[in-house]
């Protein structure tokens, strides 16, 4: 579910542009609106599905709905690795956004990826982004793998996620695809893939512990010190 690199490269620009429009956009309309920026795979990208059906649409009706003045940019590419996320991020950081919740590491247990290598690309991806953003907030959604992986792989790779979040001070959402996972009725025909129904428990995972982070990146500077 790889894209080609002449479309990926596409796709990246095109990413770019988005976010910074997100941005400028809202700048102009409403002067604290800030920006949130999905770094993911198909996952986010909502693969098999419509784009407003995929979690981080369904985060902007949340975030909405709360009053909370965020715009979502949905920055998912199917197939995509911790790796493949780490070269985005030049692009991505044209103009750095507020919230960055990293969905990215699904691809790399899927393919047997070398543990440390997955974990060394998560940081220096939160690094990239705090030299452009020292103060933004991270997010980082959790992954699992089937244990037919081999036990001891699926222990480590899923002990990355809480790992990296403490180490980097980022929030945690403990596992994404929690009451998703491995539930017949509430993924595609690939059981890979989240349906509709099974986005909508996902954007509920994440959005207890996003509700939070952007309620304290809303408040103005003097409030958070």
């Amino acid at each position: 579910m790889s894209a080609s690199p002449p479309l990926r490269a596409s796709i990246v620009r095109s990413l770019a542009l988005a976010i910074a429009s997100a941005i400028l956009l809202t700048a102009a309309d409403a002067p604290a609106r800030r920006t949130v920026v999905v770094l993911g795979d198909s996952l986010a990208a909502g693969y098999g599905v419509d784009p407003s059906e995929a979690f981080p649409a369904l985060l902007q009706k949340k975030a909405d709905s709360a009053g909370l003045p965020f715009t979502v940019v949905n920055a998912g590419i199917s197939g995509d690795t911790t790796a493949g996320g780490l070269r985005r991020m030049d692009w991505l950081l044209k103009r750095p956004p507020d919230v960055l919740l990293l969905e990215l590491g699904g691809n790399d247990g899927l393919r047997g990826l070398a543990v440390p290598q997955t974990r060394s690309n998560l940081v220096a991806i939160i690094a990239k982004f705090r030299a452009k953003a020292p103060t933004a907030a991270v997010v980082i959604a959790g992954m699992q793998v089937p244990t037919n992986m081999g036990a001891d792989y699926a222990q480590a790779f899923r002990a990355i996620f809480p790992e990296v979040a403490k180490e980097q001070n980022a929030a945690l959402v403990p596992f994404l695809l929690e009451g998703v996972g491995g539930i017949a009725e509430l993924n595609l025909a690939d059981q890979i893939h989240p349906t509709p129904r099974g986005h909508e428990i996902i954007a509920s995972n994440v959005w207890v512990v996003l509700e939070p982070v952007l309620r304290k990146a809303a408040l103005p500077a003097t409030a958070t010190k």
